[in-house]
């Protein structure tokens, strides 16, 4: 049971919840970054990743030194639940995502309706993580992820995210610089990281590409892919309020994000598969929340 009557949120999961993109300011190749390249090379050939793409990507890629402000400065901010449902789950949103289902209804139904998983919360989805496809990070994703390994931020992590990056460009999925996202690789309108993008990204046009940053109908099928994939359950809510006190059964779970003197949410298996996508009740409820206000439409 969550007791915290706030939460703490991070430079990083403030910009997930207000979508606010970050510039990306570049500084010549040094010769210490430029030996840090050539030396990922023979890693990412190794890799499966061509001459041609590496030529072109290692070099123009710079480093940025506003990512490693934003990965080294991240001040903390308190946010009660109900702050974070005025800003993730606004009534502009709500009325947006209501517009937006109903015009792409017959394409989202193509790929939910098949895995059993409600058009409203793949609209949700989508408004949350990218504002429904109108912010979508305004850093490119191999200079800011090679700026992080350089410099030794998390760089196993990293390191994995940059060669993945690169192999997403090598398949042709994306353009090197039309391959933008946030300062830690968070990746067009689904937000994935370049390992999601690999093991949920989907082709949803048949055109042997997926392309999360530009293409609806592959944005739509990454979605409900990642969601079917993480084992959404057919039929079953994500959950709802209830009065406090309610008892429920042992695949059911509380969730109290304003404390014992807020709300609590009965939440189910498949709001657990949201928090598959991000790890935060906070951000659980909302897309149920929002899903739900969508649908009432």
């Amino acid at each position: 049971m969550n007791t915290r009557r706030s939460v703490t949120i991070t430079r990083r999961g403030l910009w997930a919840a207000t979508l606010l993109p970050w510039p990306a300011l570049a500084q010549p190749n040094d010769a210490r970054f430029s030996a840090f390249l050539q030396g990922l090379r023979a890693e990412a050939l190794k890799a499966g990743v061509d001459a041609g793409t590496l030529d072109q990507a290692l070099g123009s890629a710079r480093e940025l030194p506003v990512v490693m402000e934003q990965a080294r400065n991240q001040p903390e901010f308190k946010m009660t639940f109900e702050r974070y449902l005025e800003i993730v789950v606004s009534n502009e949103r709500v009325q947006r995502g209501r517009v937006l289902l109903r015009e792409n209804r017959a394409l989202i139904d193509r790929f939910a309706g098949p895995a059993g998983i409600p058009a409203p919360t793949v609209t949700a989805l989508w408004g949350i993580e990218s504002n429904y496809g109108t912010r979508l990070g305004e850093f490119e994703v191999v200079s800011a992820l090679a700026t992080l390994v350089f410099n030794n931020f998390r760089a196993q992590f990293f390191r994995t995210q940059l060669i993945a990056a690169l192999k997403i460009v090598s398949q042709g999925h994306i353009g090197l610089h039309a391959m933008k996202g946030s300062w830690a690789g968070a990746m067009g309108q689904c937000q994935f990281i370049p390992t999601s993008f690999q093991a949920y990204a989907a082709d949803g046009d048949g055109d042997g590409r997926m392309d999360i940053w530009g293409n609806k109908a592959d944005v739509f099928a990454s979605i409900v892919n990642y969601l079917r994939r993480v084992g959404w359950r057919p039929g079953l809510s994500w959950g709802q309020e209830v009065p406090a006190g309610t008892a429920v059964g042992k695949d059911m779970r509380i969730v109290r994000p304003g404390g014992p003197n807020g709300p609590a949410f009965a939440t189910s298996e498949n709001f657990r598969v949201i928090l598959r996508w991000n790890q935060s009740d906070f951000f659980g409820l909302a897309v149920g929340l929002l899903s739900d206000k969508i649908a009432a439409a």
